[in-house]
């Protein structure tokens, strides 16, 4: 059976690009059927549209201080489209454990850094400051635990002397691009 995957942004949508082009192979047993993002700002919701994928806007600004409101509206946007498993790829708001809860083992994550290191923000410029050798992203199945929860995968890069975070941020991104649609396929596969 085909998974339906709805997938979450809030920026330009690359890692939402990557999931979407794996799945247009015949061997993946997934296809997107909403890609929604919280801000209308979001450059992925025109590339989804282009891809003839349904879109959806929830802005969170509206909600301020009411994150029960905007997470009513989130789930209830997302369970029309009726989908299998939600995918964040740089959706940028942390869930609560009430949505989270809603789709519990159905919920996964590209997270860019080699978790359970440099959890939340800034995660290329901690590695460098460290003195890491090498960094890297996660796919993680959601827990109400900022980026916790079982992983699926992980790909490293080195950090080479010379590195910034936003060089280093190029790296990693290369990876996640290879990583997500990867960890969602093995994923399906495995029954998720």
């Amino acid at each position: 059976m085909t998974k339906r995957v709805a997938i979450l942004i809030s920026g330009g949508g690359s890692n939402m690009m990557s999931l979407v082009t794996a799945m247009d192979d015949d061997g993946f047993d997934a296809k997107p059927v909403l890609v929604l993002a919280n801000n209308a700002d979001a450059g992925g919701i025109a590339k989804a549209r282009a891809k003839g994928i349904a879109t959806a806007v929830v802005d969170h600004r509206p909600f301020k201080g009411d994150r029960a409101a905007f997470e009513a509206v989130l789930h209830e946007t997302i369970a029309k489209h009726q989908p299998d498993i939600l995918c964040l790829a740089g959706f940028m708001r942390v869930l609560t454990a009430g949505f989270i809860d809603k789709w519990d083992g159905k919920m996964l994550n590209i997270h860019p850094s080699l978790l359970p290191k440099y959890t939340g923000l800034h995660t290329h410029q901690r590695a460098i400051d460290a003195g890491d050798k090498k960094a890297g992203c996660s796919v993680h199945v959601v827990t109400a635990k900022l980026d916790d929860g079982p992983l699926l995968g992980q790909a490293e890069v080195p950090v080479l002397a010379d590195d910034t975070a936003e060089t280093l941020a190029a790296r990693v991104l290369i990876e996640e691009h290879k990583l997500y649609p990867a960890a969602l396929q093995a994923f399906v596969k495995n029954g998720g």
